[in-house]
């Protein structure tokens, strides 16, 4: 989650004036805020998240040291591979997340049966990327999805209509399991380059080679 900072400036003989931020990280967006008021030239220091919930100083502080300790920061890239022959699908997660002071990266594929569609692994993989997420227990927490299907993303930022009943069932299975852990997600589609590793993940689960690791960022 990233924050704005929104304040008032003081100084004699002029009115008070109102500043905002862009949208920071929690960390910077305090030690900004601490700064501001050690100046003696600032009041009514308020944090907006990007949902518009508004914190105060203290409130910042004491939210901080809790989502410290709790997966954060979240990008999740997923692809899903499809073999026409068997119906089955490869689907692939990758997930980078913070935890405390350290950076991590979770890998896992999963095959999945009877699908009909590329289109249908697609969402299947983003689907299993969310089981994932809710088995790291990551509760109302922002978090970015990347992948290479315009039409998975795009429908689900509702730019794009769905008209196809398969897709909608899972359209709305994904949107159910996103509203159920209170996540606040963005949708970030990439070309294929940028998710070859998903979409490794996703070949090698066709192929039999089960994967599912963490591992620290250094």
């Amino acid at each position: 989650m990233k924050y704005k900072l929104e304040w008032e400036f003081k100084s004699k003989g002029i009115e008070t004036i109102l500043f905002s931020s862009d949208f920071l990280d929690g960390e910077l967006a305090l030690q900004a805020a601490e700064d501001l008021e050690k100046s003696g030239k600032a009041g009514g220091i308020f944090f907006i998240d990007e949902i518009g919930t508004s914190w105060s100083i203290k409130e910042m502080r004491k939210l901080l040291a809790e989502v410290e300790e709790e997966p954060h920061d979240l990008t999740v890239y997923f692809d899903g591979g499809f073999d026409r022959d068997s119906n089955k699908a490869g689907l692939g997660a990758i997930i980078y997340f913070k935890q405390g002071k350290k950076k991590y990266r979770l890998r896992a594929n999963e095959v999945f049966d009877e699908l009909e569609t590329n289109n249908e692994a697609e969402y299947a993989a983003l689907y299993f990327a969310l089981t994932i997420l809710e088995d790291m227990g990551v509760r109302n927490m922002s978090c970015e999805f990347t992948g290479d299907s315009q039409v998975v993303l795009k429908q689900l930022e509702g730019e794009w209509p769905c008209y196809e009943e398969t897709l909608n069932r899972w359209l709305d299975r994904i949107e159910n399991k996103i509203k159920e852990l209170g996540l606040h997600p963005k949708y970030h589609p990439v070309g294929r380059k940028e998710n070859k590793e998903a979409d490794k993940l996703a070949t090698q689960a066709l192929q039999g080679k089960m994967i599912n690791s963490k591992m620290q960022i250094l």
